[in-house]
């Protein structure tokens, strides 16, 4: 059985560029520009002034994606007779810790990351990586379609946690009154 994207079923398909994962680096260039030059829009837009943007990812390469890579990086090495759900957690438990190690004894870090340098990112970047990898593989071995799952929390959030009644407020629902 394999995991779907859930994108075409929940509407979720834009006019957004594909980007084989496979395909040349060319592509992501492309992409690159792209962004670059709707920053040059946005800033033409708001009088020459640049507001923060809102952080996104690339669109590519999909979670499906992700999940097909690693699918064939682990049977080339013959390594699913290891990643079985239990050993996959406890992998990206080990994996969260290492991330934990980045930011242990900074105090507070404010988006962005300012004052971490380009090794530091990296490094960030790549436990992260591992995390996600480990995530999306144990999705995989449990059969949970991610894309999916994640809209229907989100439903279930939103329906927990009206805007209306926790604007700004970090309380846990079950301490909200109607």
């Amino acid at each position: 059985m394999m995991a779907t994207n859930g994108k075409d079923a929940c509407g979720l398909n834009g006019d957004e560029p594909t980007v084989s994962v496979t395909g040349s680096s060319d592509a992501f260039a492309h992409k690159s520009r792209s962004l670059a030059d709707n920053r040059a829009a946005s800033e033409q837009r708001n009088g020459g002034t640049s507001e923060p943007e809102r952080f996104t990812f690339s669109p590519e390469p999909t979670m499906e994606d992700i999940r097909r890579m690693q699918a064939e990086f682990t049977d080339e090495r013959d390594w699913n007779q290891f990643h079985q759900p239990r050993n996959l957690l406890l992998a990206m438990v080990g994996e969260v810790g290492e991330v934990s190690e980045l930011f242990q004894w900074r105090g507070e870090v404010a988006e962005g990351l300012p004052g971490w340098t380009e090794s530091e990112r990296e490094q960030l970047a790549q436990e992260l990586s591992d995390v996600m990898i480990y995530l999306v593989e144990l999705a995989e071995k449990c059969r949970v379609d991610l894309p999916t799952a994640v809209l229907r929390k989100m439903a279930l959030n939103r329906l927990k946690y009206p805007a209306s009644k926790v604007h700004g407020s970090a309380k846990k629902y079950t301490e909200y009154k109607d």
